[in-house]
């Protein structure tokens, strides 16, 4: 068992990254968030080109106007940030347990090595992929009667 992905771990790691925001807003101290990509959303969405160019986490520097448009939501994080040279705005929303490390200055406070779950786009290809095997399974007619015995 991976200690670092029990329900009970991912609540207390959730419930950190909550407090220190929350923190961080109370004493007004602008902050910097290390995030994984593929858990982000963008509203609205990023145009292909800005997005290709992200790695597997991106950081964001919570500063100026993003800094005053970050809202903290029911296990959410939010801003509003510019991208690209031509300062396309977006809306970027951030599972909190998709936010690895936030860090004042140089200075990590939070280091989370748990992980948000499975994506939708993860789950989408999951069911895609229970439904071909399940297709597969039941187009040899012998399984078929397999099926039918086991009601």
């Amino acid at each position: 068992m991976n200690i670092l992905q029990t329900p009970e771990y991912r609540t207390l790691m959730q419930r950190h990254i909550s407090d220190t925001i929350h923190y961080l807003f109370e004493k007004d101290q602008e902050f910097a968030l290390a995030c994984e990509v593929k858990y982000l959303t963008f509203t609205p969405e990023l145009p292909a080109s800005i997005k290709e160019s992200f790695e597997d986490t991106v950081l964001f520097i919570l500063s100026g106007f993003t800094f005053e448009s970050s809202k903290l939501e029911e296990g959410y994080f939010s801003f509003e940030a510019g991208f690209g040279s031509e300062n396309f705005g977006s809306v970027v929303s951030v599972p909190l347990l998709a936010i690895k490390q936030i860090f004042v200055g140089e200075n990590p406070l939070v280091i989370n090595l748990s992980s948000p779950g499975i994506t939708d786009k993860e789950k989408k290809e999951k069911s895609a992929a229970k439904k071909s095997s399940m297709e597969a399974l039941l187009s040899n007619p012998e399984n078929k009667k397999l099926l039918k015995t086991k009601k």
